[in-house]
């Protein structure tokens, strides 16, 4: 393999989020961080999660398969998160809910106590690439190939390989891992990250990233989190 080959066979598709800039209309189809703008009348969330963001999948340039079923997601989280980092799994501090149309959708304004709320600007990608370190999402002929041109024409991955790295809010493409990637198996598919924002003054102890693996026959989440 040659880098152009390397590129095509590593690259994935991914959209993108820039916080603010523009003025928000809070109509269905603007995904937010730091608000939940929509929900069915039935639904309690306890009082410890806070809204943290909206996500219009089927306002986005791309979306992973395992969520094209859905319209809409908003996620709440337990601040008490801060203290158990350290968990395998940090699903139980998230309230993920997943639409698959807008039928009985009310709106309504819940923003978040920790966070200051901006709409987000979705951005289309297509060379998201994995961390040197993810050696999970590597395919093993692919990290050979990168390697073989290391050791004989002296390319660096990150130089002559990687675009762009994207360690922001994120649907679709790699984990933007700070430390080792982990990977939980092939049932469940990295889907979307939160990262920390700086104009949401939302920081996840050192630039860090919330990232969310789901498993689509079982419809369930596995959240982890990695931060410099």
């Amino acid at each position: 393999m040659n880098i152009t080959q390397i590129k095509r066979a590593l690259f994935k598709k991914a959209t993108i989020f820039q916080t603010g800039g523009f003025r928000p209309t809070e109509e269905l189809g603007e995904s937010w961080i730091g608000k939940v703008l929509w929900e069915r009348q039935e639904e309690a969330i306890p009082s410890n999660f806070d809204p943290i963001c909206t996500l219009f999948l089927s306002k986005l340039p791309y979306v992973p398969k395992e969520l094209t079923n859905y319209q809409l997601i908003t996620i709440y989280m337990d601040f008490d998160i801060f203290n158990h980092l350290n968990s395998d799994n940090l699903g139980p501090y998230f309230k993920i809910m997943c639409y698959t149309n807008f039928d009985e959708l009310e709106k309504v304004n819940k923003q978040s106590t920790k966070m200051k709320a901006f709409p987000l600007s979705p951005v289309y990608i297509d060379n998201d690439t994995p961390a040197w370190e993810d050696s999970y999402s590597f395919q093993p002929d692919i990290e050979e190939a990168i390697l073989q041109l290391e050791s004989e024409e002296g390319v660096e991955y990150h130089d002559d390989i990687v675009e762009e790295v994207y360690p922001t809010h994120k649907v679709g493409g790699y984990p933007s891992f700070t430390q080792g990637g982990v990977s939980f198996g092939e049932e469940y598919p990295f889907v979307f990250q939160i990262s920390s924002d700086e104009k949401a003054q939302f920081n996840i102890v050192d630039s860090g990233s919330f990232y969310f693996f789901y498993n689509q026959v079982k419809q369930e989440w596995i959240v982890y989190c990695d931060f410099y």
